[in-house]
Formats: C-alpha cells, sequence, structure tokens
C-alpha cells in the first residue's frame, strides 16, 4: 500500500503493484494564547493553501514557506523547507496511525528527529505509519527570515515577504501541473566548514548558506550549473534552463529517460567536486518507496 498526498515530488519508475491512497483527510482549527497562534492542520490539507490562509488571518511565521506543493502530511515526512525556513521551526507536534494495529500516537517536535529534509517518518517509519494530523505553534512576535533574494527587500512585512517568495518561485520554479517536474530534484549538499574552506580554495565563487554552526549547505544548483548542465537536454529531458536543480519533461519523457540524466549529473558533480548528490525526489518501483536509480537501470554509476 501507498499513501499519496499530491504525488509532486514522486516518480513511478514502474506500475505499482499494489492500493494507493490519496490523503484527503480536511481540517484547520486555531487556538491562541498571549505569546503563541496553535494551528491544528490536518494531512490532507494543501499546504500552500494553509501557508495562505494563516497569513489572511495575521497569523505571521509561515511566509517563507509560500507556494511549495504537496499536502500537510507529505510536508511533515520531507520536513520542507525554503528561504532560511523549515517545517521544523513551527512543528509542535505530530500526530500517527500505525498500520499493524491502527494506534494512535502523538509525537512531540523532538521525537520527530527532524533533520536538513528528512526526518524519522521518511528514515524509519515511512513503511510503519501514517501522518494524520500536524500541530504548529507560531509566535505572535514575528521576525522576518530574510534569505538569498530577500534581503533585496525595502519593505519587510509579512505580505511582502510572501509576495516576493510567490514572485521567485513562480519565475524560477515551472508549475508542475502543466510542465512535467518533480520541484527540486537533488538535495544541497551539507558539508563541514573545514570542507567548505577547501572547496572554496578551489572554487571561489561556490554558493553556500549556514546550517548551524558547525555544517553549511552548498547550493546544488550551482553545483550543476558549474558543470555546464543548466538547460542541457537529454533527449525527451532536461535540465531546466532557469534553475538547474530542475528536471523537466519535454513532453514525452518516459522514467528511464529521467533516471539516465539524473544518473549523468550526479557523475558530472562527483568527478567535479567529490560530491555525491543525494535525491530529493521519491522514487517508486512496483514494489514500493526505493532509495535512488541503481537496480532500476541495473548498471552501476
Amino acid at each position: 500500500m501507498l499513501i499519496l498526498g499530491n504525488g509532486s515530488n514522486v516518480i513511478f519508475l514502474e506500475n505499482y503493484h499494489g492500493i494507493i491512497l490519496l490523503d484527503r483527510i480536511y481540517g484547520i482549527s486555531f487556538r491562541e494564547d498571549r505569546f503563541f497562534w496553535y494551528v491544528h492542520v490536518n494531512s490532507g490539507e494543501v499546504w500552500s493553501k494553509l501557508v495562505y490562509k494563516c497569513l489572511k488571518l495575521n497569523i505571521f511565521g509561515l511566509e517563507n514557506l509560500a507556494m511549495i506543493p504537496g499536502r500537510v502530511g507529505a510536508s511533515v515526512v520531507q520536513n520542507i523547507g525554503a528561504y532560511g525556513k523549515e517545517l521544523k521551526d513551527f512543528c509542535d507536534y505530530v500526530d500517527i496511525v500505525y498500520f499493524n494495529n491502527g494506534s494512535k500516537i502523538r509525537l512531540n517536535n523532538s521525537d520527530c528527529k527532524f533533520n536538513y529534509r528528512n526526518s524519522i517518518f521518511k528514515q524509519h517509519l515511512l513503511n510503519k505509519c501514517y501522518v494524520v494530523s500536524l500541530g504548529l505553534k507560531i509566535s505572535k512576535f514575528w521576525q522576518p527570515k530574510l534569505y538569498c533574494n530577500l534581503l533585496k527587500l525595502n519593505c519587510v512585512t509579512p505580505k511582502n515577504v510572501y509576495d516576493a517568495v510567490c514572485t521567485i518561485r513562480k519565475y524560477k520554479l515551472p508549475d508542475y501541473r502543466f510542465v512535467g517536474n518533480v520541484g527540486s530534484f537533488f538535495k544541497n549538499p551539507v558539508v563541514s566548514i573545514n570542507r567548505l574552506i577547501k572547496l572554496k580554495n578551489y572554487f571561489p565563487d561556490i554558493v553556500y548558506y549556514n546550517l548551524n554552526k558547525n555544517k553549511m549547505i552548498i547550493s546544488a544548483a550551482w553545483l550543476i550549473k558549474y558543470c555546464g548542465l543548466k538547460g542541457y537536454k537529454f533527449g525527451t529531458v532536461s535540465v531546466y534552463n532557469k534553475h538547474a536543480l530542475i528536471l523537466i519533461n519535454n513532453g514525452s519523457a518516459i522514467s528511464r529517460d529521467v533516471a539516465k540524466l539524473a544518473c549523468y549529473i550526479e557523475k558530472k558533480v562527483k568527478n567535479y567536486f567529490s560530491i555525491l548528490l543525494e535525491l530529493e525526489v521519491c522514487l517508486v518501483n512496483k514494489y514500493g518507496i526505493v532509495k535512488d536509480f541503481k537496480t532500476f537501470l541495473n548498471e552501476k554509476y
């Protein structure tokens, strides 16, 4: 059995031999105290609509995460993030149901083992439980997180941050409903500060961001672009010419075409930088979720 939200970050390598359940558990409730807003939202709600609804209710803080496609349940599994903020920054608790006995358990933030685009659900509980709801805790004392292009804002308000993020995403990212893509195909690599210093000696223009006091995030899009692959066409699939982290279907691509291009990109980046890119996309073969393309292509890379 496979549970899908929108499937916007999923590639089916083959026809799935099982039951697919679409998450459509709806419902949002709000409460507040002096310092925080508390939002309880069910897993089938659309994430981007939740962000917009909060903004309209003057619940500020989620603006950096605007227009991320998918449902709330998937956002928890992936620990979605953008422009310096992640879901874990707001998560108060997650309610799950175990498949084997139907028991419902509430996990707090620390139980979820959130990490960069990762969580306990993705690593250990993916086939054991189902996320049914999420609790958000949002401070009433709003502080903007200005990151990357948002630093150019002249007037910083929640609405302006939201509008800027939407504008940037509309320009850089093709709408998956009209141009076949799964969003960011690879994760941005996380490296130690010492490793980054060594890379900067050879590649002084390398783009990176702070993750924490010990780790740095390197832009995977920059790595791919440096390898000369931005806009690169491989038959029926190509690297998007506005954002090198996006692979797009030129009209008739099949999963094998996508897999071969992805593997080619991985090889190029590894040869240039000795960095192995990790997939952010979710892959599904006929039996369920798999970690990479190796078995599918039946070749080493």
